[in-house]
Parts: C-alpha cells; structure tokens; sequence
C-alpha cells in the first residue's frame, strides 16, 4: 500500500486548504483512512477519519466543525477539507490507513505542510 499526499500549503487565518491523499493498494471494507498531523516536539495526532466502505466519519475535538474527511471510493482518494483555519492547525498533515478509528495505523503517507499563517 503506497499513499500520497498532497495539497498542503500556506493559508491565511480563517482560510481554507483541501489535502488529497491518493491510494494505490488494496483497502478492505473494514479498514479507516484517516488523517493525522505534527508539530515539531508533539507527537502525531489524530485528526480525522472515515471508514472506507460505510462512508462513517470520526473527528478530534479540535476540529470538529471545520474541518470535512470525504473520499472518492472510485479514485481511491481521500481528501480533508480545512475551513475556518487556526495558526494552530499549523503542522505536518500525514494520511494513513489503519484498523481503528483513531489508532492502530499500518501504512502512513509521506506528509504535506500546512502552514496558516498572515
């Protein structure tokens, strides 16, 4: 499984950014996509995520209501559309596959900046 992000980039506060994340391999109906993020001397953290086949979406506290994870099942793409954006949502954003909601992640992607800043 190979995952590829893409999409980060420099936002104003308040702005909005739309990460992609594009899957080659195999995901099976029980597995989540999700998106984690990082900052340097933080531990990655859990930001997002939606199970592949129910379409089921779970989100951390800090972005619930700004934040959307959708996916396009056809194109095997992920996506997190970013709103209302905090210099706070500044971090390394990884998508991953994993077997749970929040944990047990199995393939990481490479990572795409996302930088809110005036």
């Amino acid at each position: 499984v190979q995952l590829q992000a893409s999409g980060g980039g420099l936002a104003q506060p308040g702005g909005s950014l739309r990460l992609s994340c594009s899957v080659s391999g195999r995901i099976f109906s029980s597995h989540f996509m999700g998106w984690f993020r990082q900052t340097p001397g933080k531990e990655r953290e859990f930001v997002a995520s939606i199970n592949w086949n129910r379409g089921d979406t779970y989100y951390s506290n800090s972005v619930k209501g700004r934040f959307t994870i959708s996916r396009d099942r056809a194109d095997k793409t992920l996506y997190l559309q970013m709103s209302s954006l905090k210099s706070d949502d500044t971090a390394i954003y990884y998508c991953a596959r994993s077997r749970s909601t929040r944990s047990d992640v199995d393939y990481w992607g490479q990572g795409t900046l996302v930088t809110v800043s005036s």
